[in-house]
């Protein structure tokens, strides 16, 4: 017995995400043609690094928005939940280069501590900058619409702060590499480049992996979970009670559920439903509105086959 209802969000959610992430991806596009140019010309490894966690981020966000059109694809009898995993397939693989650009920008960096090269600090701040007013324009088109709405668009979020922290680094390095000729300030600047990215990136790829591993919600206590349903009236038993996500913002939950005999009887049982069901999407932190509940008689569980707890 389940409850009907949508898979969450809806087909304007989606376009506004995929129209935002649009514009971003073009903007990012931009800058990152303008600070290869920059790079080449001034010889700094800061601005080639954020050049490079640009070109990063531009596939990265060229991934997201194909997996925002993806999502948008309704749900077939082959595909019961349409393409919202996508979503998390796709924010998996922006982290994951985020992660091989940061740790690149790592070690190049050290080796620039020891071996530094002469930096044109005067095309470092033209295209630090321009790369700075892009990033800013593109954090405020995608928090206008909700960043955290789910993995895909916290991903997409992430690399664009990134670049917005990269380009602060790479301004800061060419005004001190101007004021005091300290070359080493390029290698620095690259370092901390690569400190705003590799944690991130780490903690992001913790979460989609979970959720790909199908693991239990953060926040949710299945424990907990099970003795609110046992308090329910009428509830004997509770088995085989899974949770996952299908994307992070569409937690699940499934469960066999023994009932006294009598709720077949007399009719109860649909009151039953509604209260497992209720407690699930009022009472935790984590609200669960798509849950599935079989209800069972305590004959039927007694010879049920393949029960897992």
């Amino acid at each position: 017995m389940s409850r009907g209802h949508d898979h969450g969000g809806t087909a304007g959610d989606a376009a506004g995400r995929r129209r935002r992430l649009a514009i971003v991806l073009a903007l990012t596009s931009t800058v990152l043609v303008v600070e290869v140019i920059g790079a080449l010309i001034s010889g700094s490894l800061a601005l080639l690094a954020d050049a490079a966690h640009m070109f990063t981020d531009a596939a990265g966000l060229a991934i997201a928005l194909i997996a925002a059109t993806l999502s948008m694809r309704p749900a077939t009898a082959k595909r019961t939940w349409g393409y919202r995993r996508a979503e998390v397939l796709g924010a998996t693989l922006q982290a994951a280069a985020l992660f091989a650009v940061g740790t690149y920008v790592l070690i190049e960096g050290v080796r620039r501590l020891f071996e530094p090269a002469e930096i044109a600090t005067t095309p470092v701040l033209v295209f630090g900058a321009v790369g700075l007013v892009a990033n800013v324009i593109g954090i405020v088109v995608l928090t206008r619409g909700g960043r955290s709405s789910n993995v895909n668009m916290r991903a997409a979020f992430l690399e664009v702060l990134n670049d917005t922290l990269g380009s602060v680094a790479v301004l800061l390095s060419a005004v001190v590499i101007l004021l005091t000729g300290w070359q080493q300030a390029d290698a620095v600047a690259s370092l901390l480049i690569a400190v705003l990215i590799i944690p991130r990136t780490i903690k992001l790829l913790r979460e989609t992996i979970s959720v790909l591993l199908e693991s239990t919600p953060p926040g949710l206590d299945l424990d907990d979970v099970r003795g609110h349903l046992l308090g329910v009236p009428h509830v004997l038993d509770v088995h085989d009670l899974h949770a996952s996500q299908i994307t992070s913002e569409l937690p699940v939950l499934t469960a066999h559920v023994v009932v006294e005999d009598s709720c077949f009887q007399d009719g109860h049982a649909p009151q039953v439903l509604d209260q497992l069901q209720a407690c699930l999407a009022e009472h935790f932190d984590v609200s669960i509105a798509h849950s599935t509940f079989q209800l069972e008689s305590p004959a039927h569980a007694a010879h049920e086959l393949a029960a897992h707890d």
